[in-house]
């Protein structure tokens, strides 16, 4: 019995590592393309493990101090020998104090940089999320050639900890991007091809980068700026194309022609090189694993581009870098993007005999034979793969506005678990402090005081009856994203106001109460629809007071499929067919 137990949880673990590779969708709109002149960056991490959203507080260090350096198990896989588990990604109370968890094996650097004197407070993720001065970043992980190995002194840099140094130091985008290429040229890179994308409150860049030798100490990495007046989408494949030297709108490191060269991946009669084509290998796991959700995302926010859903290779040219969108686009815009299962188009995933009787557009990936009796390995084939994912493990959308202080300007609105089925809430870049339950998650606990658990079960139950259950969750998301975008104006007024008159630790405790209070508001009422749910569809039926046990019956279409006419209509034995 132990033995098997080991062997479960050893499959978990695989299983959680694994589906860090699988992940996210990202996207950047400029100040000219939003609803309110924001700039703003999203972001759905689309790998199951730790769902945390950490307030990491300024600090102060001493000089000749030395930053460590962790390995992130987004990268490759979760390597129990650099500490952490495989629901914990950082366990140092000095990063921050949520960090501290009781009983797990504290993280083990790769290796160490020198600590400037003063880093800001910032949230933090899987990767980092935003910094006080509203400096934003989001990401997506790419295919690359090659997926060197961490090695300590040697290659000791993924993306997710760049973008946490860069939140503990710059203030703006740019700023962001040279450091991090810096660090990549001095420290080397590991890990996958990765997209971050880098924002502030007057502009958004892409930041993309790999390694190129499994051997070597470097990495390589491109950036391009993204229009004022343009949506950009990124879905696991990298998304940068002709590098042009002398252009002000892209930034490249210095070795990204001559790596390219001395690996064979490109010569300069070959003409402009394609970073993506070059130093990516297009994408994860079938076609369209990637292209489809930038064509449907690009085609939600420009219907008008009539963009075609088929296309002749992965490395299309068909979808821009970026678009100018029909209209300009609010923070519910973005979200709606990212709860998106095609409904309406032709790969409509609450359709079809495998939505089920109730219309369920959650489709569970690969490895079935693992778990499953019988050899099903001969089955070839894919399911669509959308931009909501039932192991997205948090979604945001990131603000940065310009006309106010960074503090009040800077807004994250987060939503733990899948994006179909979470709330969006409001968190300020000028928080002295994260809710406890939205910095409280251990995927392998049922804790009713972790906001992730709590969206996360809820999400797991409405899937027995979709169709239904998914308006009774609605009508509680919706209720509280209109009282949380209503509230926001007189909120920030008050803010504000106390900022002008000098007080900013007033309105810095101003917005982090707000944002505790809606937060708990929403854990409450959350666990309260759970119960709702169980009690009104309980066994099948409906139960409310119209009547218990109303009967729920499947669709025609449905029962026809799966042979319900051929089911026990009389006491004779059916003819053979």
């Amino acid at each position: 019995m132990k033995r098997a137990t080991g062997l479960l949880a050893l499959l978990l673990c695989l299983v959680l590592a694994a589906s860090a590779a699988l992940a996210c969708t990202t996207t950047i709109v400029g100040k000219k393309a939003s609803a309110d002149g924001s700039v703003m960056v999203s972001h759905s991490d689309d790998g199951l493990g730790d769902a945390r959203l950490v307030y990491v507080p300024a600090k102060d260090h001493k000089p000749g101090s030395m930053r460590p350096v962790y390995y992130s198990h987004c990268a490759l896989d979760f390597k129990p020998q650099w500490g952490g588990t495989v629901s914990h990604r950082i366990v140092d109370g000095k990063r921050a104090p949520m960090y501290a968890t009781k009983g797990d094996p504290k993280s083990v650097p790769l290796g160490y940089i020198p600590q400037v004197a003063h880093t800001y407070a910032y949230f933090d993720a899987n990767y980092g999320i935003m910094n006080e001065h509203q400096l934003s970043i989001g990401e997506c992980t790419d295919k690359a050639k090659v997926d060197p190995e961490p090695a300590p002194g040697k290659r000791i840099f993924y993306s997710a900890e760049l973008s946490r140094v860069a939140l503990e130091r710059c203030k703006t985008a740019r700023e962001a991007i040279k450091l991090m290429g810096a660090l990549i040229e001095k420290y080397g890179y590991y890990g996958t091809g990765e997209t971050l994308t880098v924002a502030d409150a007057n502009e958004g860049w892409v930041f993309e980068m790999a390694g190129y030798d499994k051997d070597g100490t470097d990495g390589v990495w491109v950036a391009q700026r993204v229009p004022d007046d343009a949506f950009f989408v990124a879905s696991n494949q990298f998304r940068i194309r002709d590098i042009k030297p002398g252009d002000p709108d892209m930034m490249y490191s210095a070795n990204i022609f001559d790596a390219a060269k001395k690996m064979g991946w490109w010569k300069p009669s070959d003409g402009p090189l394609d970073w993506a084509k070059v130093y990516g290998d297009g994408e994860f796991h079938h076609p369209y694993y990637s292209l489809r959700r930038v064509w449907r995302a690009q085609s939600l926010a420009a219907p008008s581009l009539n963009l075609p859903a088929w296309v002749e290779n992965a490395f299309t040219r068909v979808y821009p870098f970026a678009i100018k969108p029909d209209q300009k686009l609010a923070v519910a815009d973005i979200f709606a993007i990212h709860r998106d299962n095609y409904e309406g188009t032709e790969f409509d995933l609450t359709k079809g005999l495998a939505a089920g009787p109730f219309g369920d557009p959650n489709r569970y990936e690969g490895g079935a034979e693992s778990v499953a009796e019988g050899d099903l390995s001969s089955v070839k084939g894919n399911f669509e793969r959308p931009l909501n994912i039932y192991r997205c493990v948090y979604a945001y959308v990131n603000q940065s506005r310009s006309w106010l202080p960074p503090a009040i300007g800077g807004l994250t609105w987060f939503g733990p678990d899948r994006p179909a089925t979470s709330t969006l809430m409001p968190f300020y870049a000028g928080a002295t402090d994260l809710p406890k339950p939205i910095q409280t998650s251990n995927i392998l606990k049922y804790d009713r005081g972790s906001m992730w658990t709590a969206f996360n079960y809820v999400a797991n139950q409405v899937e027995l009856k979709y169709s239904f259950m998914i308006k009774d969750l609605r009508a509680v998301r919706d209720g509280f994203e209109s009282r949380f975008f209503g509230l926001q104006k007189d909120l920030e007024a008050k803010a504000l106001a106390l900022w002008t008159k000098g007080d900013k630790k007033g309105a810095k405790t101003l917005l982090t109460r707000h944002s505790d209070k809606q937060a708990n508001d929403v854990l409450k009422s959350w666990w309260t629809l759970s119960e709702q749910l169980y009690v009104r569809y309980n066994d099948g039926y409906r139960n409310d007071l119209d009547g218990i046990a109303q009967p729920v019956f499947y669709p025609a279409w449905w029962l026809k499929l799966v042979g319900y006419e051929q089911g026990p209509t009389s006491y004779q034995k059916p003819a053979s067919k």
